[in-house]
């Protein structure tokens, strides 16, 4: 006679229902773990402030914000750098008095700049502080009359619409100079509600593409200086721009001249306009918007042209630079002074106003060497010249 098992066996249904179980409970706790993960965004999450989100309200004084194209050879460190290093001694002043009255730090300029892929503005390539990592990381190589020069205006006011703070919208570069101090500067741009836009319709020069139509009607073509001033709104609507923007970069393109002793074009291009997109873009794109009667229309930054120039020489596409013999407190002085422009393509005269108040013409001037700025820091054009301040950070 066999031994029988001392255990008594389980039925199949016991084991089946364990196993069964277990799996809920697993499957349960995978869901749990899932649904957990997704109710908290992960610590590295980059948040990207949406300009379009921004409501109107924000603390503190309303900024001016100094947007640079800094030409690829040439870092901010002299030319309006310093002279906006000097100047920054009374924004500290200012900020210093607010945070009397307030309790709180405050600042009424932030400084953007656009300068060539993989260049830093660090200790090494720029004496200001101001400066220091305020490039843009997402910079376009940019060539002068093509139209990466309107992409990198258009990343430089992206850029800067992230701050709410930031108002006002001045687009300068490395060769230019204030012709004031900052609390003119600031309570001049501060006081008029309008952009600063240069913008006419010139009969003389054939720059329109046909091609351009229907998106750019000819009508609304126009022609205006590249530096220009906006209100945020006006800021907000070249970002926002999806549409007239992809044309001009197709259409709207300069053609070299290729024998300067003839002045003549490539065959393949004999047919093509000769076109500039940054002296089109921005004042084609508003009139089209219907926002012209929202702008001052003039230039806040003094350029000076040869009229007699030969446009077949390259050198008379740029205004003339000013050097130490011609930058002395009189020749500036001179500029100071301009109290209206004329547009003879439209018969016009536009007097210079803020808010219907007779004001200077320009705040800015270009093109300035190093030694016509160094110049007006020692002369004191906008103000006494304090070398400890040119490193002071606000």
């Amino acid at each position: 006679m066999s031994k029988k098992n001392s255990t008594p066996s389980r039925p199949r249904f016991w084991f089946d229902s364990k196993l069964v179980t277990f799996i809920t409970l697993l499957l349960t706790s995978l869901l749990l773990l899932v649904l957990h993960s997704r109710s908290k965004p992960p610590q590295s999450t980059t948040i990207v402030v949406d300009h379009r989100l921004f409501d109107g309200h924000f603390e503190g004084p309303p900024k001016i914000a100094f947007l640079f194209l800094v030409r690829k050879e040439r870092s901010p460190r002299f030319h309006l750098a310093l002279l906006l290093q000097g100047l920054a001694k009374w924004v500290t002043q200012f900020s210093l008095m607010l945070m009397s009255l307030q309790n709180a730090p405050v600042s009424e300029f932030s400084i953007y700049a656009h300068s060539r892929p993989g260049f830093a503005l660090n200790g090494s390539t720029t004496r200001s502080a101001f400066f220091q990592d305020r490039q843009l990381k997402n910079s376009v190589e940019v060539a002068w009359g093509e139209a990466c020069m309107i992409e990198a205006e258009r990343l430089l006011l992206g850029a800067s619409l992230d701050d709410p703070a930031n108002q006002r919208f001045v687009l300068l570069s490395d060769s230019c100079v204030p012709l004031y101090n900052f609390s003119y500067i600031y309570n001049y741009l501060m006081s008029s509600p309008r952009s600063f836009v240069d913008s006419f319709h010139d009969v003389k020069e054939v720059r329109y593409n046909p091609k351009m139509s229907p998106v750019i009607p000819e009508d609304k073509w126009r022609k205006g200086s590249q530096w220009i001033t906006l209100i945020r709104k006006h800021a907000e609507v070249i970002v926002d721009d999806d549409i007239v923007f992809p044309v001009f970069k197709k259409f709207c393109q300069w053609r070299p001249v290729t024998d300067l002793s003839k002045g003549q074009r490539s065959s393949e291009h004999q047919l093509e306009p000769n076109c500039i997109p940054d002296e089109h873009y921005v004042p084609t794109l508003l009139m089209m918007k219907g926002l012209q009667n929202e702008l001052e229309r003039r230039t806040l930054t003094y350029s000076l042209w040869s009229q007699s120039a030969d446009k077949t020489n390259p050198k008379a596409w740029h205004p003339s630079t000013f050097n130490y013999a011609n930058s002395s407190p009189q020749h500036i002085q001179v500029i100071k002074d301009i109290n209206h422009v004329n547009y003879e393509s439209e018969n016009r005269t536009e007097l210079c106003r803020v808010n219907s108040t007779a004001s200077p013409c320009f705040l800015f001037a270009r093109k300035f060497s190093r030694g016509a700025a160094l110049r007006l820091l020692t002369d004191g054009v906008v103000g006494p010249y304090d070398r400890n301040a040119m490193t002071a950070s606000t």
